[in-house]
């Protein structure tokens, strides 16, 4: 059937452009702690019924990619900020470059919760995707849900899957927990879980100057100015 230039075009757009779900999941206590779930044993596993001696934490940030199910988990170990989100996508990023680069994507569209370490008026987190942008030539567009609409963020959905999967065991070690979280298959495709390990300092945030450049290369939606964001990488121009 012969098509439309316009439908030409649009197909070209779709296909540039690549759509991710992010989110961070809440810390996992690395120990022998009871996490409410069942297993099939002979005999029950014994665990312990509160995790304040947790002398290992683990912060696990979920990219998922919702057209084909293909799900990546980095794991900081630190504390859950926007250094954090930015390596893990950084990660992801160098991970499917040859994917990216078969497909001819100049676009990122990213789904996430407008949540203090990731929100478009994160100054530490809006500095680091222009770094990305211009390190790897790719527009990112922010597409943020609003307050108590979480639940249609499909990264949720993963996190569902996988904390079912391994509630009845014990995530006793660090290589347990990359194991368990590895061996998890979302919509027939196993997890790629990589580890982000490293100082993640709280309260980061650019120099004003910096700050300022960043901000004035945001385009905001002017319907929806703080959940509708998209930037573009540096020209000669500019």
């Amino acid at each position: 059937m012969k098509m439309s230039l316009r439908e030409i075009m649009r197909r070209m757009r779709t296909r540039t452009v690549f759509r991710l779900s992010i989110d961070t999941k809440a810390t996992i206590c690395v120990g022998e702690f009871s996490r409410k779930g069942q297993s099939r044993c002979a005999e029950p596993v014994k665990a312990l019924d509160h995790d304040m001696a947790a002398k290992e934490k683990l912060i696990p940030v979920g990219i998922l990619e919702p057209q084909t199910g293909a799900s990546f988990v980095a794991f900081g170990n630190d504390n859950k900020t926007s250094d954090l989100l930015a390596d893990a996508i950084e990660s992801w990023i160098d991970h499917n470059m040859d994917k990216l680069r078969a497909g001819d994507i100049n676009r990122l569209l990213i789904n996430a919760d407008n949540g203090p370490e990731c929100n478009s008026h994160r100054r530490q987190f809006m500095f680091r995707m222009a770094q990305i942008v211009d390190k790897y030539c790719l527009t990112i567009h922010l597409a943020y849900y609003p307050p108590y609409h979480s639940k249609y963020n499909s990264i949720e959905h993963y996190w569902g899957g996988l904390e079912r999967s391994w509630n009845g065991y014990l995530l006793d070690s660090v290589n347990t927990v990359l194991e368990r979280a590895s061996n998890f298959t979302w919509r027939s495709i196993k997890t790629v879980v990589t580890k982000v390990f490293g100082s993640y300092p709280k309260g980061v945030n650019p120099e004003k100057t910096e700050s300022k450049k960043v901000s004035g290369r945001l385009k905001r939606s002017e319907t929806l100015p703080r959940y509708d964001v998209s930037i573009a990488p540096m020209t000669v121009h500019q």
